[in-house]
């Protein structure tokens, strides 16, 4: 009773720290990358900083893996996969890719990713491998799950192939930043953040869950007020920035 009742309270809180997080993004940019500053408390290596911040989510979510009193059946395995193929790039891959100096990031930052990471982990994990009573192995060719590995894998690539495309704009130990092109590049300022919105949409659909509707949910509501605040800091400093170009959504917005 007192763990469905913190499973139940972390999802409610999920929906709420989503619908703050988006009204206060737009005033208060996250002060981290391009928008580092002052006056948020001690700072740390931004590359320990990421790695710190995101190594929760795979390792919480292996151990639902590992303690879920459901049988590993093929669905659960392909549900490891790709949260999996996620966060250890994000933990332990992406963080050694980054390039632009020893920049650093605030504590109090990765105090609040950690948290988030393992909270968010632990209500998909458990919800998978315990909750849920177990996905049948038809489920991988139920539509839904078809659809959303469909968008999982396709916002995926576009994350990583945007980033790798970043991480080209400067030579190793290069610092400052460019304007980058080609791809849907030519369309939004943050195809990065389009991908990851794309995956964690597709997440929810694939597993057709609470737990997934509400990391979805988070996921816009932190990276869309950032995708604007990173088109409109482009538009303040290069002049011949590309007018046509949108924040995240083609055409839109």
């Amino acid at each position: 009773m007192l763990e469905s009742t913190i499973f139940y309270g972390l999802i409610i809180a999920g929906f709420l720290l989503a619908a703050a997080t988006f009204v206060s993004l737009f005033f208060i940019v996250a002060p981290y990358g391009r928008h580092t500053r002052g006056g948020w408390g001690p700072t740390i290596p931004s590359r320990l900083g990421w790695i710190v911040m995101e190594t929760p989510a795979p390792l919480v979510f292996a151990l639902c893996f590992a303690l879920g009193r459901q049988p590993a059946a093929a669905t659960a395995w392909a549900f490891l996969a790709m949260w999996q193929a996620h966060y250890l790039h994000r933990a332990f891959i992406y963080p050694w890719q980054r390039r632009g100096g020893q920049r650093r990031m605030p504590l109090a930052v990765v105090a609040m990713g950690m948290a988030f990471n393992a909270g968010n982990a632990y209500v998909n994990g458990r919800y998978l491998f315990t909750f849920s009573g177990g996905y049948p192995q038809e489920w991988l060719l139920d539509v839904r799950f078809l659809i959303g590995l469909v968008l999982f894998g396709g916002g995926f690539a576009l994350n990583r192939w945007a980033d790798h495309t970043l991480r080209n704009l400067r030579r190793p130990g290069e610092e400052g930043y460019r304007i980058p092109h080609g791809g849907m590049y030519r369309w939004v300022s943050c195809p990065n953040y389009l991908g990851e919105v794309l995956e964690w949409t597709g997440w929810a659909v694939a597993t057709w869950s609470l737990p997934g509707l509400a990391f979805a949910v988070w996921t816009a509501a932190n990276l869309l007020p950032r995708a604007w605040a990173h088109h409109r800091w482009y538009r303040q400093t290069f002049p011949d920035y590309p007018p046509e170009r949108r924040a995240v959504i083609p055409g839109l917005w």
